[in-house]
């Protein structure tokens, strides 16, 4: 593995939440930290972080910061849901399969119905299909669609796809939610406004990551239409996630978006998997399984290479069929290398 003793511990490809602080957002957070400011989001950073999400959006959106990307994607979901309501999503979404019951705890009694999807994507016809089951009264009642973009297969939804699915769910009188934990990935990937995946596409709530894109902890809530914000201020306090020194959470987003390193960011990481990609595809016994379209590589090979693999020290999750590694703000061409030159030599001695 790569022993530059100047990046240890070694880069991992397990998550791009493994990852550290980068430059601008801890630049943010020291100069956030130089006397005293107002509490509970009254500071000027917040303020400032909501006009730049505001024009970044070309919309006047409401803002809310939170510590964690679960918190954002379950009180989102809790703002949009009545507690008899369901909400339909991708059957490996982040909140089918990883919040703990997150978003039934914060909607107090909502259900979680999952959908299968080829490539980690729903389609129209697959949400109509869902939301037609059991329609009575006896039945939860289908309120919202969740998108995870970028997806948990590392795919993108493009904005015809997303258009799509937006006219499903107004014609389905569903709000659509988007689990945006690798957003700034998507816009990345697909080149275009970020306006032109969220609110022009019919998405009415964003959960809008930071924490896997370079930020030490704080995800956005982005509501495009405002009735739905309306009281999501008391939402998140009885939740217990307004925090009294919002501004650690808000001057890292603010730093990022005025200095494009949350695009940039998202876009090297993306490069990295494309890398990563490249160098698995010549090694016998892999296979890809999905198009790498963001961060995130999923792949296949044998069950003794994945142990040997680990063995050696690297870190990867099996998620979603396969073996996903994952390409960060820091990840470099060496640990590119390093990763391949091991892998390559688990395969010449199997």
């Amino acid at each position: 593995m790569n022993n530059n003793a100047d990046r240890h511990p070694p880069p991992q490809f397990a998550s791009d939440t493994y990852a550290g602080i980068c430059p601008e957002a801890l630049e943010a957070l020291a100069r956030a930290n130089e006397g005293h400011a107002p509490a509970y989001g009254d500071d000027p950073w917040t303020a400032r972080a909501t006009a730049l999400l505001r024009d970044l959006f070309e919309t006047d959106c409401a803002v809310f910061f939170v510590p964690t990307g679960t918190a954002a994607n379950a009180l989102a979901l809790a703002a949009l849901c009545r507690s008899y309501h369901s909400v339909l999503c991708h059957a490996d979404a982040h909140i089918q399969t990883d919040e703990c019951g997150a978003p039934e705890h914060a909607a107090g009694g909502i259900k979680i119905v999952p959908v299968p999807g080829a490539e980690g994507k729903l389609t129209p016809d697959l949400v109509r299909e869902a939301a037609s089951k059991r329609r009575d009264v006896h039945s939860h009642k289908p309120g919202v669609l969740s998108l995870s973009q970028a997806t948990e297969a590392g795919t993108v939804y493009t904005v015809q796809e997303l258009r799509a699915l937006g006219e499903a769910a107004r014609a389905l009188r569903l709000r659509l939610h988007v689990d945006g934990a690798r957003f700034a990935n998507a816009v990345a990937s697909l080149r275009l406004p970020p306006k032109a995946l969220t609110w022009q596409a019919g998405v009415d709530v964003l959960s809008f990551g930071g924490t896997k894109n370079g930020m030490a902890f704080g995800d956005a809530v982005v509501f495009f239409d405002g009735a739905l914000a309306e009281g999501f201020e008391y939402i998140r306090k009885q939740a217990g996630h307004l925090l009294a020194k919002m501004r650690y959470v808000a001057a890292p987003w603010a730093a990022m978006l005025e200095s494009g390193a949350w695009l940039r960011n998202a876009e090297h990481a993306n490069a990295m998997a494309r890398e990563l990609e490249t160098g698995l595809r010549g090694v016998d016994g892999v296979s890809i399984l999905y198009p790498v379209q963001a961060n995130a590589v999923f792949v296949q090979m044998p069950p003794r290479w994945v142990e040997e693999l680990h063995r050696r020290g690297w870190h990867f999750y099996t998620i979603a069929g396969g073996e996903r590694l994952m390409g960060s703000w820091d990840t470099e061409p060496q640990d590119v290398e390093a990763f391949l030159k091991d892998l390559r030599n688990v395969a010449a001695h199997s």
